[in-house]
């Protein structure tokens, strides 16, 4: 599964960075269907947030290492290097880039709804 991953930077910056993790451990349910895993992913805490249109954070870096999944709306979050990269609806990212300048967020078009999963700072997503 691809995730945008913006990480710290050189120079206290921040950037994107696709990330692959592999759902490819293959398990057999009690129905007879093959389902396709990822390896289990460690977590701390998860919390919903309600983001108001118009919603704008100027540069701040992620509190804590989390997996975001946005559950409705549109967020666009800008990194120190210029690039933006917008995420909608079933789409997940991972704020990494703790200890940075970090980057910018804002919602699109109205409000959105975002699921945070708060991971150890050592998880190993692959």
């Amino acid at each position: 599964m691809k995730v945008v991953r913006f990480a710290t930077a050189s120079g206290e910056g921040s950037r994107f960075i696709e990330l692959d993790i592999p759902i490819n451990n293959a398990t057999t349910d009690a129905f007879g269907n093959t389902v396709q895993r990822s390896a289990v992913l460690p977590a701390q805490s998860t919390m919903i947030t309600d983001m108001p249109e118009g919603l704008y954070q100027d540069w701040h870096p992620a509190s804590r290492r989390q997996l975001l999944f946005v559950l409705s709306g549109t967020l666009e979050v800008e990194t120190s290097d210029g690039k933006t990269h917008r995420c909608g609806s079933g789409e997940v990212f991972l704020a990494d880039d703790v200890g940075s300048r970090g980057h910018r967020t804002r919602t699109i078009d109205g409000p959105a709804r975002v699921l945070f999963v708060h991971l150890p700072p050592d998880a190993d997503l692959g």
